[in-house]
């Protein structure tokens, strides 16, 4: 199984839980860094921003409230609320969802697909200056792929929502 922890000194001080534990502030850090540039200089949350990805990537259909709250993790409550920003905003809208006619879908409105644009420029330049340009050149390529394939074997490990 590994090596036995024994105190407390053994457990703070483990090669691999502090390797774990730089990646989470790591992670932290950088989602409070590049999040509140996007609130100061784009006037919205980082979650609405990654909320409008979300549904750039869809297009025009548009996505059911369930499956933006599958992709962000959230309650559908949670989500609900989000959107209502949202819509207020003008970022969003809610249509008639033609497969379900009970059902509503978000989509886009055009201040929304230039907010992406607009937050997507603020965002890139945040993460060049502090996620890339820390790494050395020569192991960005390959710290870029562990990323991904840590990423997806986390997500396989998760059991599947309902």
């Amino acid at each position: 199984m590994g090596e036995e922890i024994m105190t407390a000194e053994e457990a703070a001080g483990n090669d691999l839980v502090l390797a774990f534990g730089r990646l989470l502030g790591a992670a932290n850090r950088l989602e409070y860094l590049l999040g509140r540039a996007i609130e100061e200089q784009c006037g919205i949350s980082h979650l609405m921003y990654e909320v409008l990805l979300i549904l750039a990537r869809e297009g025009n259909r548009g996505m059911s409230m369930r499956a933006i709250s599958r992709e962000q993790v959230l309650t559908t409550g949670g989500v609900t609320r989000l959107i209502d920003r949202m819509e207020a905003l003008g970022l969003v809208e809610r249509t008639l969802d033609p497969g379900d006619r009970r059902g509503r879908l978000v989509r886009l409105t055009g201040a929304g697909a230039a907010k992406a644009v607009e937050a997507t420029r603020v965002h890139l330049e945040n993460v060049r200056r502090h996620f890339v340009e820390p790494i050395p050149v020569e192991h960005r390529k390959r710290f870029a792929e562990d990323l991904r394939t840590l990423s997806h074997s986390a997500r396989e490990a998760i059991p599947r929502l309902r």
